[in-house]
């Protein structure tokens, strides 16, 4: 009986610290819950979720008194990301949340001291896409800013990708991205005059496709 009452406990105290999370983060990508945990963030004001959907990488900041900005195509999704803006931060202007595309955002430059990319990048229907958003979302961040990328890649299922050109392919999921690996992070790092404060962190998903985060700020 003491040992089902302890279990019980145990069980009732992980739901509790479960929801607590859920409370204070909402769904957030895990690798941004990671910078956030390690403090990485916490000198930033103004931030930038390029691409931002529903606001799901946006639950933290806008409970916790920062600067919250979005664009997303969708209205649909600015719309709901509005109204969580609205509920969580009332104080959060509604005009922050805009439907644009990320190449073609017209925010002020260096005005930014984070801008997040979470799934955005690897809808690039080219290298020439890609490196609009990627330039896009690099000149609106201040010097010493912060860059979060987390896109589709082909590390570790090289052989398993099939070339559809311009950057894009066909992964094992049936899916069709633009994939970017190792070199090419790396040379873009440098081109941008960027410093990788966290190596590149790629999660395989059963090699049916792989996920690649890139931390960079902005030098």
């Amino acid at each position: 009986m003491f040992q089902a009452f302890q279990c019980f406990k145990k069980r009732l105290q992980f739901s509790t610290m479960k929801s607590e999370i859920l409370q204070s983060f909402g769904n957030i990508d895990i690798y941004l819950f990671d910078q956030l945990m390690k403090g990485t963030y916490e000198q930033c004001d103004k931030i930038l979720d390029a691409g931002c959907g529903d606001g799901r990488n946006l639950v933290y900041f806008l409970k916790n008194g920062y600067t919250v900005y979005g664009i997303d195509q969708s209205v649909e999704a600015v719309k709901t990301v509005k109204a969580l803006s609205k509920n969580l931060s009332p104080e959060n202007p509604s005009r922050n949340f805009k439907v644009v595309a990320v190449e073609d955002m017209s925010f002020e430059s260096e005005y930014f001291d984070l801008v997040i990319s979470s799934a955005v990048l690897h809808f690039a229907n080219s290298k020439d896409h890609f490196e609009d958003m990627l330039n896009a979302m690099w000149r609106v961040l201040k010097p010493g800013g912060y860059l979060f990328a987390r896109m589709a890649s082909d590390i570790g299922i090289e052989n398993k990708v099939t070339t559809l050109g311009k950057g894009r392919y066909l992964l094992p999921d049936g899916t069709e991205r633009f994939l970017v690996n190792e070199p090419l992070l790396l040379r873009y790092t440098k081109e941008l005059n960027g410093y990788m404060h966290e190596p590149i962190k790629t999660t395989n998903v059963q090699n049916l496709r792989c996920m690649t985060t890139w931390c960079l700020q902005k030098q």
